[in-house]
């Protein structure tokens, strides 16, 4: 007895059923083609912008208010955190942008991998007839990516990909980062607009007064407008992690057909066994087991 979440995808009971002849084999990838990234015009804009806007807050920050400040120490030690905290997020969103988020192989729904799954009377399967893959269990997919993703969290433009198994942890760093250089700014924004007002504008900075004001003002919006969107999808996406469900499948009410586990081991997951420093680097690649060829099948 099927529950009606089963309607929505493409099942089919017998193997035959599949019409393995109309699916071509995937090409096999050289040491060129291993890359991954989206060819979205939207996302890609998306993206260029994203790098701009920490550009353009890091230069208010450098030039406008740490370089003219007199107090150097003052200066050094919030020029290395927000230079490091924008370091970071960068690679974060570089590498949430250009690695594979869990695609399913594309056009594997071929008689011999059909053959090699050793179906048994009354297994079911599950193919996309818009990629012509046999999708695992928790996967859904993209239209953008044009590719079925496993546990498929959304697909979001600023990072011009999908958020899914292999580089969720990436995104969660972006957002954080991105909050804190957000946060940062904002209270290094607050203290030099005091520090204007109790000196003399013209030496608070080496723009001149109405050109420091225009600057100062679209950092706060900038820095208030994405300090709110990335901390709520932060907490969005932590909350997804120790409760161990995707946006889609909450969005779809799916009904849990998977282990359930405690939130730390969900975390551990994502971000890599065991817990270390390396949870917030974004060039630390957390450990990904093998496919299971039997999660093809119910």
């Amino acid at each position: 007895m099927f529950s009606p979440v089963h309607r929505f995808r493409d099942i089919e009971r017998k193997p035959e059923y599949l019409h393995p002849e109309k699916c071509i084999p995937p090409p096999r990838l050289g040491s060129l083609g291993t890359m991954w990234f989206i060819r979205d015009g939207c996302g890609i804009a998306c993206a260029v912008i994203t790098w701009l806007l920490v550009v353009y807050a890091d230069f208010v920050v450098l030039f406008v208010m740490l370089i003219p400040s007199r107090n150097y120490i003052y200066s050094t030690i919030n020029g290395v955190i927000f230079n490091s905290l924008a370091f970071l997020a960068l690679a974060s969103h570089f590498r949430a942008m250009l690695t594979d988020p869990g695609a399913v192989p594309k056009g594997n729904a071929t008689k011999e991998f059909i053959e090699s799954l050793q179906l048994k009377p009354g297994q079911v399967v599950y193919k996309c007839p818009k990629c012509c893959s046999i999708k695992p269990d928790r996967a859904h997919h993209c239209s953008v990516c044009k590719r079925c993703i496993r546990k498929m969290d959304h697909h979001c433009p600023w990072v011009n990909n999908c958020v899914g198994e292999n580089n969720q942890k990436y995104f969660v760093l972006f957002t954080m980062y991105i909050a804190l250089i957000s946060l940062h700014a904002l209270i290094m924004v607050g203290f030099h607009f005091l520090y204007c007002f109790e000196e003399d504008w013209t030496e608070c900075s080496s723009f001149a007064p109405p050109t420091t004001v225009i600057l100062l003002i679209l950092l706060c919006f900038e820095a208030l407008l994405f300090l709110i969107f990335t901390s709520v999808m932060f907490g969005t996406q932590v909350h997804s992690i120790c409760t161990d469900e995707t946006g889609i499948e909450q969005l779809k009410k799916e009904e849990r057909r998977w282990a359930k586990k405690t939130k730390w081991m969900n975390m551990k997951a994502v971000f890599g066994h065991p817990f270390s420093i390396a949870w917030l680097s974004p060039f630390a690649t957390p450990d990904q087991g093998k496919a299971d060829p039997y999660q093809y099948v119910v």
